[in-house]
């Protein structure tokens, strides 16, 4: 649903013209068809799309995460490459489509996850090292604890009181966490002795999975050594060594952890005009004859943004996958976030940057697969019906926290489990009391954004697969006391990236033209009468939250 005019923000009207000056919306001529790839934590996806958004064909298959040692994720390279050109194939296949239809791409990835290499001989020095691994757990920890750290946050808000700046601000509460580049390269810099002698001879440089795909897209199976290192800004948003306020890699981050920026990929904008073509070697031989434009990269959180349609001043999506993540556009002025949600570039297109700020509940997801494997049920699709078939938990609460509790409760050594278990507790209860933590979780960061923004939201759009389940959502719009709206296709990912390449390429002239292809499946109204019991729950949820602090 969009706002009424009145409260239309110039953020949606920074994106009008950014196309090609066509008379219409839909493309007239020959058929346009838009492939999307997204790459995410535990799949890889390509769609194909028409200029209608109509989905002509599809193919997904899974991201095989390695666990070489406890809390350690990667992905192996070329196992990755191998899948992304055979789901890409696929699609193309099902869309009984050839190489030679397809009118642009455009790339959706996951943030934070890196590899290093030398990408003139090929040789990686390690694998993928995924946003979920916590191999430097115990860095992170001894930086957070320092003397340099607190001595860096007292400084930067003398400066902030001076100087009245909000990235002063932000960096009085700036902190290392597990899920940003810096501590995971640093570690590797320390411990990874390839990469140390690598990086002495100067043949490194660190790929973050967009720069990673676009290099292997553009220099083809020859490797062309000349193409250019880029990545775009949502992606390097999120990785710890990249200043929003200022938009590029932040020279302190540099110096304090000792990191050259010039192994880092060039930062671009979302409309970037020499993403280039994908090379005609890159994708096997079919593509021979071809020279199809990287109309857009995006990250996965962006991509969703657009996909849910979120492009004015206090939008918000809640994307409920591996992860959730909330996001709340803030406009095109940098938010200085304190309670332990961060500001990031939304978007950049051309020279405009549009903001956000975001809050993670890591294990939502992993929460339910964690269940599954447990066998408290079988299939995900049928815990909501498990959940109502209880009307209460029993007063069993769950803690979710295997990677620790987030914004605004930012205790990463937080334990999980259950509490209040008794002899009349059965399944049913046990599964509710999952369902109604990763709500409460969620409430917690839609609080922390409200007090950030000083703003009351009046709803939020959801999407991934956990938004799918029933009470899920109507749990949420009755503690929120918010509308959550879900749309009819649950891909926002790929459906953003679509949408952000089809403007870039002149397929669409501007946001405008975008709305007429989101279909609302559901809202789920606000119940007041069941809000004082629920809350009460809530509440008592919260007292347990130091039961389970600082375990490990």
């Amino acid at each position: 649903m969009s706002a009424p005019p009145e409260v239309a923000t110039k953020t949606a009207g920074e994106l009008k013209d950014l196309g090609s000056p066509r008379d219409s919306g839909s493309v007239s001529g020959s058929p346009c068809f838009i492939l999307a790839l997204d790459v995410g934590t535990t799949c890889v996806r390509s769609f194909v799309l028409d200029e209608r958004c109509v989905v002509r064909g599809s193919a997904v298959d899974s991201v095989e995460l390695l666990n070489p040692q406890p809390g350690y994720f990667e992905i192996e390279p070329e196992s990755l490459w191998r899948k992304i050109v055979n789901v890409i194939t696929l699609a193309v296949k099902e869309a009984k489509l050839t190489p030679q239809d397809i009118t642009c791409l455009t790339i959706s990835t996951q943030r934070c996850t890196f590899l290093t290499w030398d990408h003139r001989s090929g040789e990686y020095y390690h694998n993928f090292i995924t946003w979920k691994d916590l191999r430097a757990d115990e860095l992170v920890d001894q930086w957070n604890t320092s003397w340099t750290k607190s001595s860096m946050n007292w400084f930067s808000y003398a400066l902030f009181l001076l100087t009245r700046q909000s990235r002063f601000l932000a960096g009085s509460v700036l902190k290392l966490m597990n899920g940003q580049v810096t501590p995971r390269l640093l570690y590797e810099i320390m411990h990874n002795k390839k990469l140390k002698k690598a990086l002495m001879q100067k043949k490194a440089r660190v790929e973050l999975l967009d720069s990673w795909i676009l290099h292997k897209l553009r220099a083809g199976s020859s490797g062309d050594k000349d193409v250019e290192h880029i990545t775009d800004v949502t992606s390097s948003t999120a990785t710890g060594l990249y200043d929003p306020f200022t938009l590029s890699w932040s020279p302190l981050i540099s110096w304090l952890f000792g990191i050259n920026s010039k192994i880092l990929p060039r930062v671009v904008d979302n409309a970037y005009k020499d993403f280039g073509h994908v090379h005609p070697s890159a994708l096997g031989a079919q593509w021979a004859n071809t020279k199809i434009p990287i109309a857009a990269s995006l990250s996965d959180q962006t991509a969703a943004m657009w996909g849910s349609q979120c492009f004015r001043k206090n939008d918000v999506k809640v994307t409920m996958g591996t992860g959730a993540f909330l996001n709340l556009v803030t406009g095109d002025r940098c938010h200085a976030a304190i309670s332990g949600m961060y500001p990031l570039v939304a978007w950049q297109l051309k020279s405009r940057a549009i903001y956000c700020i975001e809050g993670a509940s890591h294990d939502f997801g992993t929460v339910v697969t964690w269940a599954q494997s447990c066998e408290l049920f079988e299939n995900p699709s049928d815990t909501a019906d498990i959940a109502q078939s209880v009307p209460d938990t029993n007063d069993v609460f769950f803690m979710p926290a295997f990677s620790g509790l987030g914004p605004p409760v930012n205790d990463y050594r937080s334990a999980s489990g259950f509490i209040g278990l008794s002899p009349s507790t059965t399944k049913a209860h046990m599964v509710r009391a999952l369902l109604e933590s990763i709500v409460f979780r969620l409430v917690q960061l839609i609080e922390a954004a409200e007090m950030e923004t000083s703003q009351k939201l009046q709803m939020i759009r959801v999407d991934g697969g956990v938004s799918r389940n029933d009470f899920v959502c109507q749990f949420l719009a009755d503690l929120s006391q918010l509308r959550v709206e879900r749309a009819e296709n649950a891909e926002s990912s790929i459906m953003g990236a679509t949408f952000m390449a089809g403007i870039n390429h002149g397929i669409w002239r501007d946001v405008e033209d975008l709305k007429c292809f989101r279909k609302v499946e559901r809202i789920f109204e606000p119940r007041p009468k069941e809000f004082d019991t629920i809350a009460n729950r809530m509440d008592k949820w919260s007292r347990t939250i130091a039961r389970f602090s600082d375990w490990y």
